[in-house]
């Protein structure tokens, strides 16, 4: 899959801007941008050391595009392993137009998304799971995906992953010998180390695995519902969390017919809230659809706030409390926030009285006055509480990637099967079979074990220019 011909693309957003950069890789890539370059010092690039700027202007024959000022990193000493220019130029799509255009006439050719990327992986620059963190610190829009795709560019997935894949092929070495003087009858791998070894590594993938259901969230953000009856102030809870007015707020029963959507950070992790319609019983053709989503972004969500009226609660506390158990019980597993808004319409007595009616639910309880913005530092506290952040404190491994998943699941089920085989006394030819499979998916993640449709999957989903 690696050329040696030299491509270019845009490094930087597409455009206008006070900057651009151009990215040129490739054996030919310092010749191709020395032709069009002219040093204000008549520098030939070519002869310039690796790692050193140099300012000119780029030319199309006697024309003149652009001042810029050249970067220059020799091979092997690059992001791609290849030589490598990058020309920082005004943010003009005129000017970048025009030396992209005059770099592949000069014989770059574009380069394709991730392939700056991809060809720093086949050059060794990075393994696998490395490159595929690049994509996600690019898209990383909160401070816990950051900190999970800057650990996992630095190889700490990788380094875990490769340890444990040595240890499994030291000891599958000693198998596979044992089977080459299997007439001898003689024992090279020790069983009981064998154990151990592979006890610890299904205590290592188990965590791995389990870390996913976190990193998942933080990755793509958790989704919360906030639902409720119409008119109970759902709109303007959304509009408090995100501090601006996002959704229209009316007394009119019924305002918001359809959901809306908006993402807020708190403490470093994204939520993105999904304000319904509310749910009641109506006639009305548009509403009933936007119910009918309501229950759809329940399913959907990760949280949900179940928002009620202060006095109305107080009112008809019996029946609301039976609509709380039936959410409960329909999402046993999904955390439930009562919400009791407009609190500063209630006594300190009414409130107490409340709360004693709801702790038998044994759910989460929040006070607040949306409109005054009362308990709403506390309401995302409590929702921050939900992530599971000791691990990311604690800089431990947290995979977000589903390809990585899957394959430690895979790699997981070999495992069992070769300590299951190790405690039934199985033949090690058979057992040599499923601790290879291990391999081979433990090489998957890092890129060991790899083809071509694989690559084209991971790095069709990169920027043009990474």
């Amino acid at each position: 899959m690696l050329n040696n011909d030299s491509i270019v693309a845009l490094a930087t957003p597409s455009g206008a801007g006070a900057i651009a950069v151009i990215r040129i890789s490739g054996a030919e890539a310092i010749t191709i941008g020395n032709s069009a370059f002219k040093s204000i010092r008549n520098k030939d690039l070519r002869k310039q050391k690796t790692h050193t700027l140099h300012l000119g202007h780029i030319m199309d024959d006697t024309k003149t595009l652009d001042e810029v000022l050249v970067s220059i990193f020799k091979g092997p000493k690059s992001y791609t392993g290849e030589n490598t220019i990058e020309i920082s130029c005004h943010g003009s799509t005129y000017i970048q137009q025009q030396i992209i255009q005059l770099l592949l006439r000069k014989g770059c050719r574009m380069a394709h998304p991730g392939e700056f990327t991809l060809r720093a992986f086949l050059n060794g620059k990075l393994d696998l799971s490395q490159a595929e963190a690049v994509a996600d610190l690019i898209s990383s829009d909160n401070a816990a995906s950051h900190q999970i795709a800057m650990q996992q560019m630095r190889g700490g997935f990788s380094n875990e992953i490769a340890k444990l894949r040595e240890e499994l092929l030291n000891f599958a070495s000693l198998i596979e010998l044992e089977l080459d003087f299997a007439e001898e009858d003689v024992e090279f791998a020790d069983r009981t180390q064998f154990h151990e070894l592979l006890k610890r590594i299904e205590f290592v993938l188990k965590r791995l695995i389990d870390s996913f259901a976190v990193g998942n969230v933080i990755k793509n953000g958790i989704p919360v519902a906030i639902v409720g009856e119409p008119n109970v102030g759902k709109s303007t809870l959304l509009n408090a969390l995100l501090n601006e007015e996002r959704a229209i707020v009316s007394e009119i029963a019924g305002t918001t017919r359809d959901t809306i959507e908006d993402e807020l950070v708190i403490g470093g992790i994204g939520f993105r809230f999904i304000d319904t319609a509310g749910i009641r019983e109506t006639q009305d053709v548009v509403e009933s659809i936007g119910i009918r989503k309501t229950f759809e972004k329940i399913e959907q969500s990760q949280v949900v706030l179940y928002l009620f009226e202060s006095l109305k609660f107080k009112v008809q506390s019996s029946e609301y409390i039976l609509e709380i158990e039936k959410v409960k019980n329909q999402f046993p597993l999904k955390p439930l926030v009562v919400v009791i808004n407009k609190t500063e319409l209630l006594t300190d007595a009414e409130v107490v009285e409340i709360k004693n009616q709801l702790q038998p639910l044994n759910v989460v309880l929040e006070m607040i006055s949306a409109k005054q913005n009362i308990g709403i530092e506390e309401l995302k506290n409590q929702l921050l509480s939900f992530v599971n952040t000791g691990a990311l404190r604690n800089n431990e491994t947290i995979v977000t990637n589903t390809r990585h998943y899957d394959s430690l699941l895979k790699a997981l089920e070999e495992v069992t099967k070769v300590k299951y085989g190790l405690e039934t006394n199985l033949p090690s030819d058979l057992m040599a079979i499923d601790i290879k499979e291990a391999l081979y998916h433990f090489g998957m993640i890092t890129g060991q074990v790899t083809n071509d449709e694989l690559l084209g999957n991971i790095f069709a989903n990169f920027c043009i220019g990474k």
